[in-house]
């Protein structure tokens, strides 16, 4: 049942999502002003009329206003095992473009986080999963932007549960070439897809590996493609990885306990797309779900992404996030 409501919620068009918001509300205002013309209780009327204006202002404020802004963040980290040759070495990552959401009104989004990226002058640039929300069609109106992105050693991406045909109707065979569509994607826009794959990346004699795992989610509802052992294959474990993974959940069901990854980097949740006082719906289901995680000197960062189905955010801007990696060495003699 539950994978059935994901499936028929996630088919709806996003602008859907709006208008069944101005829906819900303006009937619960409808009942609230029969209450209120009707119902001699007054604490009643001011119970029930709070929470109902501060509901108003989640919507308005996250559908039309934190919707269309993002942030950059800024993260330095600090290595021990990081080849000198790579102090100072920059890493763009953008998660959850979702270019079905990033239409009309909404596209300047999409523009403006394309010219931030490469206003970075980064050294690489990698995506995290969700180009799509269910079909590759939906990438055609922005692939000359997409393209334009630019990294000196290159962009690198994973898949996201969204970018498996898991939210469109069809047969098999059919759901098996419009993957096969998705795959291609990345290519046509210069972006090198690592699906459970490895590419090093060198400064004179040292180097490190972008590592890749396809999306490993719960197994119901999201595919569990994840393999650790082939993502990292002929890596020595002395050598440093900056592994991408869609769903943070891999990272401590896998990538923890089954490899040396001193960094990785994760999306999927969105920061939940909605925050009061620090607490996001996120968090009922992931451990790690916004911002950054350390564990005996290993870190994962997870993406709020920049979009998502619902075009809505309160409290959790999208965002692009700028890593900039460090040798304890250089970090003793600042």
């Amino acid at each position: 049942m539950n994978s059935i409501f994901t499936t028929t919620i996630t088919l709806l068009d996003p602008d859907t999502y709006i208008y069944i918001g101005w829906g819900i509300l303006i009937f619960l205002t409808v009942l609230l002003g029969l209450l209120w013309r009707f119902s001699k209780r007054l604490w009643l009327k001011v119970v029930l009329s709070a929470p109902l204006m501060f509901l108003w202002l989640v919507f308005l404020y996250g559908s039309y206003i934190g919707v269309n802004q993002f942030r950059v963040r800024y993260i330095e980290l600090t290595f021990d095992d990081l080849p000198p040759s790579f102090d100072g070495y920059k890493i763009v990552q953008v998660s959850d473009i979702h270019c079905g959401t990033l239409t009309g009104s909404r596209r300047h989004l999409l523009e403006e986080a394309v010219d931030s990226i490469n206003a970075q002058n980064a050294d690489v640039v990698v995506f995290t999963g969700d180009l799509q929300n269910r079909a590759p069609r939906e990438i055609d109106p922005l692939r000359k932007l997409l393209s334009s992105i630019k990294a000196k050693d290159g962009i690198f991406s994973v898949m996201g549960n969204h970018d498996f045909p898991l939210y469109m109707e069809g047969d098999p065979i059919m759901k098996s070439d419009t993957l096969c569509v998705r795959e291609n994607v990345d290519e046509e826009l210069g972006w090198r897809l690592l699906v459970n794959d490895r590419q090093f990346i060198k400064r004179g004699e040292e180097k490190i590996f972008i590592s890749g795992m396809d999306n490993d989610g719960d197994g119901e509802r999201f595919p569990q493609n994840g393999d650790v052992q082939h993502a990292l294959y002929g890596i020595n474990p002395k050598q440093f990885v900056v592994m991408l993974e869609h769903d943070p959940s891999a990272w401590r069901r896998k990538i923890l306990p089954h490899s040396h990854v001193q960094l990785t980097l994760s999306g999927h949740t969105h920061g939940g797309q909605f925050s009061f006082l620090g607490w996001s719906p996120a968090s009922l289901k992931y451990k790690e779900y916004s911002g950054l995680y350390s564990l005996a000197g290993r870190y994962l960062y997870v993406s709020n992404g920049l979009s998502g189905v619902v075009p809505f955010r309160f409290g959790t801007l999208p965002e692009i996030s700028v890593f900039t990696l460090r040798t304890s060495k250089s970090s003793v003699n600042k």
